[in-house]
């Protein structure tokens, strides 16, 4: 079993330019080099602006293809959750944004000629107890009348249509979700942006972040400084580094992935005939979707921990057995790969974009960003030129976690009273 993501481990090799001076001046510095960062870069090189990117690591090394490979439509948050805390009209608004994100990573693809597998398959959400489907029936009325009406809900004595376990008690169909291959989709997207004339420099964290005047900054790095017109900040988490004012307001949630050797395909189509992906009801629950080359990919929470070498691996052994559990033809496959990634949470569950002390950024998927962190990248590269205005996360405030400094020490609690939740709900 290999502790490293399935992504990563089978993505090209990304061939950046060679490691060099910093250049003295920008028109815009973005820092994180993700899908957020990326897709802003090629949006702002295409217009013409000088842009260069700093990456910590290597481009796409954290969120952007440590997750589970899904592109869905829909929010973190329950929609009928949504519409009480919300109201209809903000909620749909949220909804549309997400359906649309997907539509644009569609075209991403197409006209930039990435092959990154990209299917258009479905998002499946399934009822874990029986006593989950009559919210799932409530999101459906709703949402079938409000914000999507091909949504379908799919009772008990159907499910078996769907998936091969006899784990689930209903499901609710979301015809409009797709996956993708992480990797192979962020290494394409780096590409384009560095072939429309970004710079992109690997290895070189951000270690200060001094306002100049207006919008201008110095970024200062382990290897010079530069002086950017604007700073575009696409760090996620951004736990590390010079940004206090985040670090206080998301929290970095563990979140686990496994992926099973190749496996016989006509035992994947009997367990998965409609090639969707999928999601559990529970709280602390699972998400799994196939592969092109007839895997299964499984992740989960798993355990309520920051992800590090022994977590992970304590993790995979906790989702193998999940595995088993939901589908036993499968508890006895192997597991090639293992790996955790950090989840930039937010109170409220929900992105957070727009302008803090004259840096832009866009933040806070909330477990729910490959698809929303690639058309962000475009609405922000769109905020910085001046060239559009429709930003759908931008708040009249973003209060800080309370107690929260950086440090999740809350996690195992969390932890116990979701565990909680699911065990009596």
């Amino acid at each position: 079993m290999k502790l490293e993501s399935f992504w990563q481990a089978t993505a090209p090799v990304y061939l950046g330019s060679p490691p060099g001076d910093l250049p003295a001046t920008a028109d815009v510095v973005v820092i994180g080099a993700g899908f957020t960062g990326m897709s802003a870069a090629l949006a702002l090189a295409r217009a013409g602006v000088d842009v260069t990117v700093l990456e910590a690591e290597r481009v796409m090394s954290q969120a952007s293809a440590r997750n589970g490979g899904h592109c869905n439509t829909g929010v973190a948050q329950n929609f009928t959750a949504l519409v009480a805390s919300r109201g209809l009209e903000q909620a749909s608004r949220f909804y549309h944004a997400y359906a649309g994100a997907v539509d644009y990573v569609q075209r991403l693809v197409e006209q930039e000629h990435i092959d990154c597998d990209f299917l258009r398959c479905g998002k499946l959400k399934l009822a874990s107890k029986a006593s989950h489907f009559p919210a799932l029936r409530a999101a459906h009325d709703l949402m079938r009348a409000t914000v999507d009406p091909d949504i379908e809900l799919i009772g008990a004595e159907d499910i078996r249509h769907e998936i091969g376990s006899g784990a689930f008690h209903g499901g609710l169909l979301q015809r409009r979700g797709g996956q993708m291959h992480m990797g192979k989709f962020g290494i394409g997207l780096a590409q384009a942006a560095a072939g429309a004339g970004a710079r992109i420099v690997e290895h070189t964290p951000v270690t200060g972040l001094k306002r100049i005047a207006g919008r201008r900054h110095r970024v200062s790095t382990a290897r010079g400084e530069i002086v950017a017109e604007k700073v575009l900040l696409a760090t996620g988490c951004s736990n590390v580094g010079p940004f206090d004012y985040f670090k206080r307001r998301i929290v970095p949630v563990g979140s686990f992935v496994v992926v099973t050797e190749p496996l016989d395909p006509a035992l994947l189509s009997e367990l998965f005939p409609q090639i969707r992906t999928y999601v559990t009801s529970l709280n602390i629950g699972n998400y799994f979707r196939t592969t092109v080359d007839n895997r299964l990919v499984f992740g989960g929470r798993a355990r309520f921990a920051i992800s590090n070498p022994t977590s992970d691996a304590r993790s995979g052994a906790v989702l193998q057995a999940a595995l088993g559990t939901l589908f036993p033809a499968l508890a006895n496959a192997r597991i090639d790969y293992c790996w955790g990634g950090l989840v930039d949470m937010t109170a409220d569950r929900l992105p957070h974009a727009g302008e803090q002390d004259g840096v832009f950024y866009s933040l806070g998927y909330s477990g729910h960003g490959t698809q929303m962190s690639v058309w962000m990248g475009k609405v922000m590269a769109d905020l910085l030129t001046e060239q559009a205005d429709a930003n759908p996360w931008r708040r009249d405030s973003w209060p800080a976690v309370p107690g929260y400094f950086g440090k999740p020490w809350f996690l195992p609690m969390a932890g116990w009273y979701y565990k909680a939740k699911d065990r009596f709900s």
